[in-house]
């Protein structure tokens, strides 16, 4: 093969390589960004639901506080009610009993009631609120919220490593577009085909690190 024939295959391979790592690089910028807003967006979104847990655990700790009332009343008024009995102060019975009805069916709920029946079962004296399931259920909700919150912060720590690794695969793209565009004045041939070779090595290098990334479209 001729040198000049040689020289314009080497010429033209550069030239091809040149125009692939151009594009490669406007994809993986455009990429980066997308995976930036997507990281920003559920950075964003984390804040919002851990607002909402941290409301929720508020509205919980509250209505635990509202069911501690509701169950010392309950105390005094069985207390109140063993002592009518006693005495037999048969009206104050019925009083008794008719409000700790009312009391009892206008705010004990279901886990309320169990609660309260698993204090009852036990050998000593027991609150409602020394069960530790009855407990763990006012903040469900705004566990499942933080639990959410953080998976989606995550998510975003995420997004936000494979930013990074798209600005590496930039940085090694320019770096062959760097090579490949200083290899013209260069007269030896040796020396323009060892720029290929590193720029080739360069350009399958960051490429590789750009396929491990998912693609995301708008």
């Amino acid at each position: 093969m001729s040198e000049i024939k040689k020289k314009n295959n080497l010429e033209l391979i550069t030239v091809i390589l040149l125009g692939i790592t151009a594009v490669a690089t406007g994809w993986a910028s455009w990429q980066g960004s997308m995976h930036g807003s997507l990281q920003s967006q559920k950075y964003t979104n984390a804040t919002r639901l851990t607002a909402e847990g941290s409301a929720l655990y508020n509205e919980a700790t509250r209505m635990m506080a509202q069911d501690m009332n509701i169950w010392n009343q309950i105390i005094n008024l069985n207390l109140d009610l063993e002592f009518a009995r006693e005495k037999g102060f048969d009206d104050e019975v019925e009083m008794f009993e008719f409000k700790l009805g009312m009391l009892m069916g206008n705010n004990v709920y279901d886990e309320f009631e169990a609660a309260i029946d698993w204090a009852g079962d036990q050998e000593e004296y027991a609150s409602p609120f020394e069960n530790k399931e009855f407990i763990e259920h006012y903040f469900i909700d705004a566990g499942e919220k933080f639990e959410e919150a953080e998976l989606m912060m995550e998510d975003g720590n995420q997004n936000s490593a494979y930013g990074d690794n798209l600005g590496l695969v930039t940085v090694i793209y320019a770096v062959v577009l760097f090579l490949l565009g200083i290899m013209s004045p260069f007269k030896s041939e040796s020396a323009k085909k060892v720029m290929l070779i590193v720029s080739f090595i360069g350009f399958l290098a960051a490429t590789g690190i750009m396929l491990t990334v998912p693609i995301i479209f708008p």
